[in-house]
């Protein structure tokens, strides 16, 4: 069955015989018109300040499939007062000031929302026409007028509705009955000011709007589904949902729309329970975060089979930290066909790891992102033969519940990546250099026991030099 969108340009087709409405998996097309056709269920990948961790862009090009990517409006925004640079950038009229200040190809398929994946938790709240965000110059603000203009100046293809999120902590009924009346409030305006009747149809904005869920049962945010689901139907192409359990509370009316889920994911475990509860379109948190921990992903779906013994569970990836890897000269994975396993080994990559050298996460997320791209394609796959319910309990037999643990220290981690520093909280990683007045001054403390030519045999001689230690000469 297919869907106009707003853009006559672009639509969603779900293409497996199973009704919209059915909590399934579920197969699907993607098509925005200049954009690579998304096959779903898919991912879509986590930038950020509209990068992809650890993947220069030659890099992309030459060994990585990247469709898609998200990005977080506050990793581009400065001081309130401040124009960030991303709106300065000269452009052409039918070109987007976003895909031009990050210099992604044309055919990549540009998600918007206005915070990064997972957000960081703000010390101020949200209010009625705004939310709390975090820059990397500080925490601010964030109008939802500001936003609206942001969608229409940047030009994604895709972009996320505000919403009233509580972060850190568990809302009490009225703040949850104050985050949906502010969701509702920010989707109906936004979608007025871009997509209404009183707009010319040739000024409407070509982005698709992704209207939030907000991760509350169905009684509380009743009558904004409802509303979606009616009145503003419409105007919206897509849907952003930030919990599992809001798969199951999607209107029939709305069963058509793309489903994105914006879930942390922490496992593949995660990704295929939404994936059979109907997501179409998820990001993977852990992805980036493995490879910044220094682990190696390394599971495959279907699950290979198992002997007629129960074995333990197989782990789902590899700590390249690991002194079991310095000598190994094995690729991560026997036959995988992703770069770095077919021209590197492991102990070449651990020694990158212990010498800090970047070369070393870049080969990690080449890694990682093949190991995903065949996840997802498996997935696909499974759905079409109709045997994905039996593959995820063979999945979740032979493979680990979770990821290994981090052993070694990752790379340097800016501010704005990090919460918050509390009293006596420890930082995520020691600092790799020191103040030069601290070298110094170990210099100067160092220099008196130095041995210099003019010294004469007494002072030699109280300096220890020639001493014997255990029958050597010092």
């Amino acid at each position: 069955m297919g869907l106009e969108t707003l853009s006559q340009q672009s639509s969603f087709s779900l293409l497996n015989p199973s009704g919209p409405s059915i909590l399934a998996p579920r197969l699907g097309c993607l098509n925005i018109a200049g954009r690579k056709p998304q096959r779903t269920p898919h991912y879509v990948p986590i930038t950020s300040r509209g990068t992809v961790p650890h993947v220069a862009h030659d890099v992309m090009r030459d060994h990585v499939k990247i469709d898609s990517i998200y990005i977080g409006l506050e990793d581009f925004l400065q001081k309130a007062h401040h124009e960030s640079p991303v709106y300065k950038l000269p452009t052409a009229a039918h070109e987007s000031p976003l895909r031009k200040f990050i210099a992604f190809p044309k055919d990549v398929l540009l998600v918007l929302g206005p915070r990064r994946i997972p957000p960081i938790v703000c010390p101020t709240s949200n209010t009625e026409n705004s939310i709390s965000i975090m820059t990397s110059v500080g925490f601010r603000q964030l109008e939802a007028g500001q936003y609206i203009e942001a969608i229409q100046k940047l030009r994604p293809d895709i972009a996320i509705g505000l919403s009233d999120l509580v972060l850190g902590a568990k809302p009490g009924a009225k703040r949850r009955m104050k985050m949906v009346d502010r969701t509702h409030a920010y989707t109906r305006d936004a979608t007025e000011r871009l997509y209404g009747d009183w707009v010319a149809p040739e000024a409407r904005d070509k982005a698709l709007y992704f209207a939030p869920v907000l991760p509350l049962e169905n009684t509380q945010q009743q009558l904004y589904l409802q509303d979606l689901a009616e009145d503003l139907r419409p105007r919206i192409s897509g849907l952003a949902l930030y919990d599992s359990a809001s798969l199951s509370i999607v209107p029939e009316e709305l069963g058509d729309l793309p489903r994105l889920s914006l879930s942390e994911y922490k496992t593949p475990h995660d990704i295929l329970r939404d994936i059979s509860l109907g997501a179409d379109l998820v990001t993977i948190p852990f992805l980036s975060a493995a490879t910044d921990g220094g682990i190696a992903l390394d599971f495959t779906f279907p699950a290979p089979a198992s002997p007629p013994s129960t074995p333990p569970p197989r782990p789902l990836a590899f700590d390249m930290w690991s002194p079991s890897h310095t000598t190994d000269l094995s690729p991560i994975t026997p036959n995988c066909q992703c770069y770095t396993c077919t021209k590197h080994h492991r102990a070449y990559i651990r020694h990158l790891l212990s010498a800090k050298e970047m070369l070393a996460w870049t080969l990690i997320q080449i890694h990682n992102f093949h190991t995903i791209d065949l996840f997802f394609a498996a997935i696909r796959n499974s759905i079409e033969k109709a045997t994905f319910d039996e593959d995820i309990r063979t999945f979740s037999r032979i493979y680990e519940s979770e990821l290994p643990r981090q052993t070694g220290t990752g790379p340097r981690l800016r501010g704005y990546q990090l919460p918050a520093s509390g009293p006596g909280q420890p930082k995520r990683n020691p600092r790799a250099y020191g103040r030069l007045d601290d070298a110094v001054e170990k210099y100067a403390e160092s220099i008196s026991s130095v041995t210099v030519p003019d010294a004469g045999a007494d002072e030699l001689q109280d300096r220890g030099f020639a001493e014997k230690k255990d029958g050597a000469a010092l």
